[in-house]
């Protein structure tokens, strides 16, 4: 007996055998829910720049323009509120969208994607989305970036054995061990300025890569919403869809492998057999069966979490890598990438930021660890070469009497070492300004687009 064939799903773009509709939609009305308000304010601005282009008859008149913004806002606040709907049939937030405005104004929903393809629709919704997730990215790295300067100013002066190869090496300090770690996610922010700059550039009107018959103009639309300018050339501007998602993730797992060697280190220095630093308790977990334990599944996670993030990045690469030119449904697969992406390195940072918040350091221990005198080698061995001798017979000197360094001052070792960025010369004033300038930074960005916005599709009075 045969098995009668399931009848073709009907959709906007036309009927679709719904096993191949399913393979093909994959996650996008899930992952698109993230994407519906961008696309909104993208069809907003397309709409607008209709209405303004100088054709006969004039596709939106400025009352049909009106309703058509009224009805996105609408949408845009039940996209934030989590109850827009995006089905299978829909395929993705674009053609929901565009469906939602049919139901509530007939033709007029039927006209808004004229001039514009679904490649540079979604590109452009894309940008947006990770403006906005790069500016709250940054944020966050500048919070778990204050915390650690927070803890190293507290315990400045406070000795720590610097370690290589994880064996005892040269006298450190607490201070220099965390803005160390703070220092390198602020260094990153030229990374972190690079990526809003490529992100901060407009697609639409690109079209299918091709560019459209009208005189539509792609400067007003990159205008509206706040970009820097258009990109220029309609097929870079369609290639660019995958490069700018891989683009981001390099910077996100760049982040991601700071944050995974922080975590390795808050382990091995709060283990009993180093003792330097205790984790907050409420930040680490239980056993099931010895009643003793507290375990720091965080900074375990996190590591895990860094090798995801390079994966995805990795991932980003891999579907680029031998791609022709112009659109290929590939690149439907980097916006779950991108998306997972932020989701995990923005969790990291905000986890990590309250942890350290809550760290606590054993001074007890930490001078305690200065027992092995050959931590003093090295600082001794330059002492006798300030007296006059070669270096290298310092070095044997001092190699063959190293019972002779025990005893010697931990504090006393750091208080010496006053030479610029050294554990005696770290400047926390100069991290503090640091971090306020790239807040500055971020805010106004933040600012530019939300002025943008506002003009563009209002924000709903709340009652």
């Amino acid at each position: 007996m045969k098995t009668a064939k399931p009848k073709n799903a009907k959709t906007v773009v036309g009927a679709i055998d719904p096993d191949v509709l399913a393979f093909t939609v994959g996650q996008d009305p899930v992952l698109d829910l993230r994407l519906a308000e961008w696309d909104c304010y993208g069809t907003a601005a397309h709409v607008t720049m209709l209405s303004r282009m100088k054709v006969k008859p004039k596709l939106f008149t400025k009352e049909e323009c009106a309703a058509v913004l009224r009805e996105l806002a609408k949408i845009r606040d039940a996209a934030r509120a989590g109850k827009f709907k995006i089905t299978e049939e829909d395929q993705d937030c674009h053609l929901a969208i565009e469906r939602t405005l049919t139901e509530k104004l007939g033709d007029l929903g039927k006209r808004v994607h004229t001039g514009r393809s679904r490649n540079d629709q979604s590109a452009t919704a894309i940008r947006l989305f990770a403006r906005d997730q790069l500016y709250g990215y940054w944020e966050e790295v500048l919070d778990l970036a204050e915390a650690l300067v927070k803890f190293g100013k507290k315990h400045a002066k406070l000795p720590m054995v610097g370690r290589t190869h994880l064996q005892p090496a040269m006298p450190s300090s607490v201070g220099t061990w965390a803005t160390a770690w703070a220092e390198e996610l602020l260094g990153d922010d030229e990374l972190q300025v690079g990526a809003i700059d490529v992100v901060n550039r407009c697609p639409l009107g690109s079209a299918a890569s091709y560019g459209v018959p009208l005189p539509i103009d792609r400067r007003l639309t990159a205008d509206l919403l706040g970009f820097v300018e258009p990109v220029r050339n309609v097929l870079a501007a369609g290639n660019s869809r995958g490069k700018v998602e891989a683009t981001v993730l390099a910077v996100l797992a760049q982040t991601m492998l700071t944050l995974s060697r922080l975590a390795q280190d808050l382990i091995l220095f709060s283990m009993p057999e180093f003792g330097y630093f205790s984790l907050p308790k409420e930040f680490c977990t239980g056993s099931s069966i010895m009643p003793q334990k507290y375990n720091p599944d965080v900074c375990e996670l996190v590591r895990s979490k860094a090798a995801q993030v390079c994966a995805l990045s990795t991932a980003a690469n891999g579907i680029l890598c031998g791609m022709p030119g112009g659109y290929n449904r590939d690149l439907q697969d980097t916006k779950k990438l991108l998306v997972e992406g932020f989701d995990t390195t923005r969790a990291s940072l905000r986890i990590l930021a309250r942890l350290v918040g809550g760290l606590k350091a054993h001074p007890d221990k930490l001078r305690a660890a200065f027992a092995d005198p050959g931590v003093f080698a090295t600082d001794r061995a330059l002492e006798l070469v300030a007296g006059g001798m070669p270096f290298r017979d310092a070095y044997h000197q001092v190699r063959d009497h190293l019972e002779d360094l025990r005893g010697m001052d931990p504090d006393e070792a750091v208080a010496k070492k006053t030479h610029f960025g050294a554990p005696a010369d770290v400047d926390y004033g100069y991290y503090a300004d640091w971090i306020a300038a790239d807040r500055e930074t971020v805010a106004e960005l933040r600012r530019k687009a939300a002025r943008a916005f506002r003009r563009l599709l209002p924000e709903t009075p709340r009652r």
